[in-house]
């Protein structure tokens, strides 16, 4: 491998611990600061350095151009992918352990695929099937202690619930994508989305949570500080940017590979840094889902 290679690789890897790592980081947040408007927070923070990325790249022609239809459609990929993503997430993590909580990213492409195939008649084939079964109870295995029927008995916590909230926003938000944002370029369409996903976080925040949301933040500890600013400026901001080179270089199927390593470093973060103990069920069931998205990536290039 050539060193160019290599350094592509690294990137990727590295993208993969910090999108892992957001997962303890919005545990830390979210026990201080209410969770709309530690999002928006974030997603300002990020919106600003990835608006000063686009002009450096010299996008904002792109912008200029824009339809309305595309407009919509950034309208719809913010309110999915972004609000309604990161409200679930940082909600969701004022209840359940991050460790735990970082296993449902196996659930986004196994539902992204199951709805593509419903929706724009894509083919799954039987690895794609078997990936898909695999990431889902492994991810329901991780995410209810080990008791996966639960959540159709109602017995799960609100937590629980809410990270499946996280997953049917980013597969709405992928398909929206696919369909609406034809035209735009990676950068443009994060960007923008970023933008208009904040200012609906910024007007949710401040009807739901008000004044009492924003003096919390201010008078938190520097370590909650630091994660809100690593979330929005090293997993959003610098992920994105390692992903965006990853997928120019490898392809966009290889670059996305590297995703399945996101709840082995969101687990080993959340035990190492936050103490969290690492239940039975997770050991058995983030594997799984893993291996589900190993097997579906496996399906998709063959």
């Amino acid at each position: 491998m050539n060193q160019s290679l290599l350094g592509v690789h690294l990137r990727l890897l590295g993208m993969a611990c910090l999108w892992g790592a957001s997962w303890p980081w919005g545990r830390m947040a979210a026990q201080v600061i209410p969770p709309i408007t530690a999002s928006a927070i974030r997603f300002s923070i990020a919106s600003i350095a990835l608006l000063i990325w686009l002009y450096y790249a010299d996008n904002f022609k792109t912008a200029r151009s824009l339809t309305s239809k595309q407009w919509l459609g950034l309208l719809a990929t913010g309110f999915t992918g972004i609000f309604a993503y990161s409200a679930c997430f940082l909600t969701a993590l004022q209840w359940t352990p991050s460790g735990k909580a970082s296993a449902v990213i196996a659930l986004n492409p196994a539902i992204t695929l199951v709805f593509a195939a419903l929706l724009f008649k894509e083919k799954l084939n039987k690895s794609i099937l078997l990936g898909i079964g695999l990431a889902v109870f492994g991810s329901l295995f991780a995410i209810s202690q080990g008791h996966p029927l639960a959540f159709f008995s109602g017995s799960v916590g609100l937590g629980e619930y809410l990270l499946l909230g996280c997953v049917l926003a980013w597969g709405g938000y992928t398909l929206l994508g696919r369909v609406l944002l034809k035209g735009i370029d990676a950068l443009t369409a994060t960007t923008f989305a970023s933008v208009l996903g904040a200012i609906l976080l910024l007007i949710a925040g401040g009807l739901t949570e008000g004044i009492q949301a924003w003096e919390a933040a201010l008078h938190s500890t520097w370590s909650v500080k630091f994660a809100l600013i690593m979330m929005a400026l090293g997993s959003t901001t610098l992920a994105y940017s390692w992903y965006f080179d990853g997928v120019k270089a490898l392809g966009a199927g290889n670059a996305s590979a590297y995703i399945a390593l996101v709840p082995v470093f969101g687990i080993s973060i959340s035990a190492i840094f936050l103490n969290e103990p690492l239940h039975h069920s997770l050991l058995i069931g983030a594997p799984l889902a893993i291996l589900g998205m190993v097997i579906m990536h496996w399906g998709q290039s063959h």
